[in-house]
């Protein structure tokens, strides 16, 4: 239900300004945690909180996020619109306000919103900041607005475009080169917040694009934070039936908290505050744990049980197997931490704790079978956690959990200190020695594993202290395994790297690996201190000149600039062209080829495109010039076949050109204002002006006395890459088994020219998902992984 206008009103009245935008340029990393992929896909997360405050307040249903070619994002929603009525202090359309003034919004007025997300609750004006284009479309009170800005400043006015009956807010932006240095969203990361951001507001649609991979995903999650526990254990095998839900609202603050155990030893709680994931936790899932372990003891305490249950738990008996989602919300959420994902409200810890307390006792008296149920699996924790203490005293007695004695089969580097220090783990002996020859032993050191370990995933902690390879490894870490005494600073060494091949085995050995620090030494993962080693994909010998290269990027670059050696392109049009600047015109014509493959791969033919490109059309303001769109219509009638027709954009007092193909595809391609003035278009329409010269052929590619005539942009290239491969050998490696001590030096061992993949865990949800998938007990969601991720697998020699 819409909330009473008259209580929530919401216009540039409610829109505050705490600060003029400063200094978010020069100190990004202040606002957005770093400029990194966590910063970068922060950009999205605080577009899409604002639409989710809609949602919060009760005026929106839904929210569309789409991730572009050039990795440009839209956010739109159908919430109230951004207000554009003149602000009273800044004499601004407050929309304006709202992009060019940090902490400007309604988050900050109390009558707007009771309660907000954004976790640095500096809005959108921060994305404004880092992008080089920032669009906002807002229908409102039966208008259409736009308004662009560039890097925090304002580029056009706010102007209406037309009239429509829909409202909410279409925000597009593309974050600037010259902060981010790589700009490339995650898909699977955007969708799992998105996924809990519906989850966390159930009954808000929220749609997720990709228009480079084609991928969609619809979220609508009626069940709320229940469902967000059935979808985490939906791979795992429940203890009982359904999630336990408590709720409650004590003191202005809003309690959701869902559980449930599973047959797992891996406790997955998620703790959240005003939709944010608070990764470091807080006073609300300290809460929680004192709740739930308290409630349980005294139910074990009063109630006629059965002698075998009178044990009493500890916190992380209560805590194996356990899926829970603690959601809270508040007015004035205090944040903490390294990373500003800590809740600090300290009033917080005792509201949720007496709240789980008196529910779940109150619960597990009504429901005296499930609570047997969970009991029989918490007292099994606790008698593993004292067979687990009673052998890792034992493993520690014999040494192999400290310092004192090492493995015979590590090689040890000279360096004492630990931040200068390399541990290669690589599989077998074989492996190992090679290695050994190939690395500096001043610095690197070297662990072969015989075998493969155990799979952590399927075994208590006192099964896997029993495995020799796990206590090799354990020991020569040179710390202690158990997460409470697991001191990362204590490691021996600071850079941990797995170092196997790209087959079969070397896959399994590196997946076993993976679920080990993952689920035993995950502070070792968080610390940066967990590497995986990334042999080049192609070695290229040319005499006695040797170069490796990783991916296919790379060679593809190499080939392009041997081709051109020695050559010179004459254009039809009388420039000549020859060296750096073939080198880039062939480089542009690569990319322009690939826009236009996937503008096909999303339905619009490189014909059409062609065509729209020869005639002008590459503005979305020129969707108002008829005439234009007629004489292009009457192009496509002639060449292609297409049928046409007009119809009229009333939002933007412009036209759509309707394109109806051959026989069979009924939705027509629509050549419409979102499509024109996409930044994915526009980067198409400036590769074709910048390869203007290209157009017209045909042109002469010339070597001394060979000559290639040229009709195209794809001949260009192609003879290009075959005269790059020309007295070239070309040695593509299938893995480190291939390679000499030399080779395993030069490519994946020597800190000057390797490539090393840091570990890291961005997602926890779907890292655990994945680990439960891949190593988990249930077979079918295995298969279907597998079959699901075939054929991204098509370049891997496994």
């Amino acid at each position: 239900m819409v909330p009473d206008a008259a209580v929530n009103e919401y216009g540039a009245e409610q829109i505050q300004v705490l600060k003029d935008l400063e200094g978010v340029r020069e100190r990004p990393a202040m606002y957005i945690g770093n400029t990194g992929p966590e910063g970068l896909h922060h950009l999205v997360y605080e577009t899409v909180d604002n639409a989710i405050d809609e949602a919060m307040a009760g005026y929106c249903r839904e929210i569309k996020v789409k991730i572009h070619l050039d990795q440009s994002i839209t956010v739109e929603d159908d919430g109230r619109g951004i207000p554009v009525d003149l602000h009273p202090t800044e004499k601004l359309p407050a929309v304006e306000v709202v992009m060019t003034r940090l902490h400007a919004g309604g988050k900050f007025d109390s009558g707007a919103y009771k309660v907000s997300g954004g976790l640095h609750g500096v809005g959108v004006s921060v994305v404004n900041a880092l992008s080089d284009i920032l669009e906002v479309e807002i229908r409102r009170e039966g208008q259409v607005y736009h308004q662009s800005f560039s890097r925090g400043k304002t580029h056009t006015p706010l102007v209406i475009t037309g009239e429509t009956k829909r409202r909410g807010t279409k925000v597009s932006f593309h974050p600037d080169p010259h902060i981010f240095p790589e700009i490339h969203f995650n898909y699977d990361l955007l969708a799992q917040r998105l996924r809990e951001l519906s989850f966390l507001n159930g009954g808000v649609r929220i749609l997720l694009e990709d228009e480079l991979t084609g991928r969609k995903d619809e979220f609508l999650y009626e069940g709320g934070i229940v469902s967000f526990v059935n979808y985490l254990n939906r791979l795992k095998t429940p203890i009982h039936p359904d999630p336990i839900y408590l709720s409650g609202q004590r003191n202005g603050l809003q309690m959701d908290i869902a559980f449930q155990y599973n047959e797992s030893y891996n406790e997955q709680i998620f703790s959240f505050a005003n939709n944010i994931n608070t990764r470091e936790g807080g006073t609300h899932l300290s809460g929680f744990k004192a709740g739930l372990t308290g409630a349980i003891n005294q139910y074990i305490t009063v109630s006629d049980l059965p002698k075998i249950f009178k044990n009493h738990l500890q916190g992380e008996d209560v805590r194996e197997g356990l899926t829970a989602i603690i959601s809270v919300k508040l007015p004035h959420p205090q944040f903490e931490g390294q990373t500003k994902t800590k809740l600090g409200n300290s009033e917080v810890k005792g509201l949720v704790q007496n709240l789980v307390y008196e529910h779940l006792l109150a619960y597990l008296g009504e429901n005296p079978q499930i609570a047997r149920q969970i009991l029989g699996k918490l007292v099994e924790a606790a008698r593993a956690r004292e067979a687990a203490r009673r052998a890792r005293d034992l493993v520690r007695k014999k040494g192999a959990l400290g310092e004192m004695t090492l493995p015979g089969k590590l090689a040890d580097c000279q360096e004492r200190d630990p931040s200068r220090r390399e541990l290669f783990i690589v599989e077998g002996d074989s492996a190992g020695g090679s290695a050994k020859q190939a690395r500096d032993r001043r610095f690197q050191a070297i662990l072969p594993l015989k075998g493969k370990i155990i799979n952590v995933e399927k075994a208590r902690f006192e099964k896997m202290l029993e495995n020799q390879e796990i206590r090799t490894l354990i020991s020569s870490l040179g710390s202690d395994l158990s997460q409470e005494e697991f001191d990362a600073e204590a490691l021996r060494y600071h850079k941990v790297i797995i170092m196997t091949d790209a087959d079969v085995d070397g896959a399994h050995i590196r997946t076993l690996l993976l679920t080990f620090f993952y689920r035993q030494l995950q502070t070792l993962i968080e610390g940066g201190y967990l590497y995986i080693a990334q042999p080049p994909l192609y070695r290229l010998t040319r005499g006695n000149d040797k170069t490796y290269l990783k991916d296919e990027s790379e060679f593809k670059k190499y080939l392009i600039k041997r081709g051109v050696e020695k050559k010179r392109l004459c254009l039809a049009s009388g420039p000549m062209l020859e060296g750096k600047d073939l080198s880039q015109s062939l480089d542009r014509a690569i990319t322009y080829q690939e826009y236009l493959s996937r503008f096909e791969k999303r339905g619009l033919p490189r014909q059409v495109l062609k065509l729209m490109l020869e005639h002008g059309l590459v503005d979305k303001w020129q969707l108002r010039q008829v005439e234009q769109l007629e004489a292009l219509a009457e192009a496509l009638k002639d060449t292609g076949g297409w049928g046409v027709s007009l119809e009229q954009d009333e939002e933007h007092h412009a036209w759509v050109l309707n394109l109806y193909p051959q026989e069979g595809q009924a939705a027509p391609l629509r050549l419409d204002w979102e499509l024109l003035g996409g930044s994915d278009f526009q980067a198409l329409v400036k590769l074709d002006q910048d390869l203007s010269d290209f157009k017209n052929p045909p042109h002469r590619l010339e070597e001394k006395n060979r000559t290639w005539e040229i009709t195209s942009l794809e001949d260009l290239v192609t003879v290009v890459l075959a005269e790059g491969q020309k007295g070239v050998t070309i040695q593509r490696f299938k893995g480190l088994g291939e390679m000499n001590p030399e080779q395993l030096w030069e490519t994946t061992m020597d800190p000057e020219t390797r490539t090393l993949l840091q570990v890291n865990v961005i997602d926890a949800a779907t890292a655990d998902q994945i680990f439960t998938i891949l190593m988990g007990d249930k077979v079918e969601p295995r298969r279907e992984f597998i079959q699901n991720n075939v054929l991204e697998l098509n370049e891997l020699d496994i």
